[in-house]
């Protein structure tokens, strides 16, 4: 990979074997109908914008087929990995071992066919050994030397950091600047990241001995906490059935890099009301215990609340899972959907809570009844 030359997501051109999802869109702009209804007085989208909401429906159903040819069941999750792909966020995936997170990410990069690096954390991992160091070289025709970067596993477009918890605050820290701004900072020098880039960590939650909690600075960077859970009994017997016999699977081309990027523009131009703006900034502000109007409980067992980013992710994803459901608006719905995921890394319980064995997800649950719908849309 040419690291200098790395063409900004702008400059991205879709492959020419084949008419991508975003080229299709923009072909069929003129098939769209002019208008839509629109929701509380949104503003309706652009007809080309309509046709590529469209593709991006589509786009993520054949995707979501692709990956239930390896993955079986955990729906829940799937969408939640693809709404962090296709708002340019990244998160961590938190379940115990056995349950097919590394499988999970290494298929979703099999099936966009886009670079994929795994990264497992260990306690002697440096950070140079995630974005790259400079090494001496000889140049063959010249016989000077002179350092060159060698770029780290962290330049790819998928990356998965398995057990990120296992290394030290200091070599964590080494992703924060490549999930934010999507460059790496070397001797002085900036390296841009391909895009897309998306960061999938994983975490173990019952097997604490020599791991480090992440910092809250790095957690609140990761726009979703998905929780993965064992499945139910006839999923449980399907995935022995296909994991213990010979299966050879191809995956179909779905979508490419450039569509998705197409799409995550998308996302950014859906248009959401005050009421429902409003709506997720008064939840977030309401985890605060410092908020004069936050409930008690959250006063009795909360250290700290959630930042601004929450209510920014509630938003985007919320933007992103309209349109999976073919809507191009954001409902009341897709906030609440998404509060859990948004929240339960964000949310820092106290002694109290801990003394009395209450969790994040359930203080999260009483905060959505907490919060009260606008009456125009109960």
């Amino acid at each position: 990979m040419d690291i200098e030359n790395s063409p900004a997501p702008e400059d991205i051109e879709p492959e020419t074997a084949r008419p991508t999802i975003a080229d299709e869109a923009r072909a069929e702009a003129t098939e769209a109908p002019p208008e839509l209804p629109s929701a509380d007085g949104v503003a309706d989208l652009p007809a080309d914008d309509i046709a590529l909401a469209e593709r991006f429906k589509a786009g993520y159903e054949k995707v979501t087929t692709e990956i239930h040819k390896i993955i079986i069941g955990q729906s829940e999750v799937i969408e939640q990995v693809l709404l962090t792909l296709f708002v340019g966020g990244n998160s961590i995936i938190t379940g115990v071992p056995g349950l097919a997170k590394t499988l999970l990410v290494q298929t979703l990069a099999d099936v966009l066919e886009l670079e994929y690096a795994r990264i497992q954390f260990t306690p002697d991992l440096m950070p140079a050994d995630i974005t790259g160091t400079e090494v001496l070289q000889q140049n063959a025709e010249t016989g000077k030397r002179n350092l060159q970067f060698v770029p780290g596993p962290v330049f790819t477009n998928i990356l998965l950091a398995d057990e990120i918890n296992r290394t030290p605050p200091k070599t964590q820290s080494a992703l924060l600047e490549a999930m934010q701004e999507h460059q790496v900072s070397a001797q002085g020098v900036t390296y841009k990241l391909e895009e897309p880039f998306l960061v999938l960590a994983t975490q173990n939650p019952i097997e604490l001995e020599g791991t480090y909690p992440l910092p809250e600075a790095q957690l609140d960077r990761f726009m979703f906490n998905i929780i993965i859970e064992h499945p139910p009994v006839e999923e449980e017997r399907e995935v022995v059935r296909e994991t213990t016999k010979i299966k050879d699977v191809t995956f179909e081309r779905t979508i490419t890099g450039p569509d998705i990027i197409a799409f995550q523009r998308l996302v950014r131009r859906v248009p959401v009301t005050e009421t429902v703006m409003n709506f997720a900034v008064d939840m977030v502000r309401k985890t605060r215990p410092e908020t004069p109007d936050a409930p008690d409980f959250i006063k009795q067992w909360i250290e700290y609340g959630a930042s601004v980013r929450a209510a920014q992710y509630l938003i985007l994803g919320g933007k992103a899972r309209a349109l999976l459901h073919g809507r191009y608006y954001v409902d009341f719905d897709d906030i609440r959907h998404l509060a859990p995921p948004v929240l339960r890394h964000r949310i820092l319980i106290n002694f109290h809570a801990e003394s009395e064995r209450v969790t994040t997800d359930q203080m999260i649950t009483q905060l959505l009844e907490a919060v009260s719908t606008p009456a125009s849309r109960m």
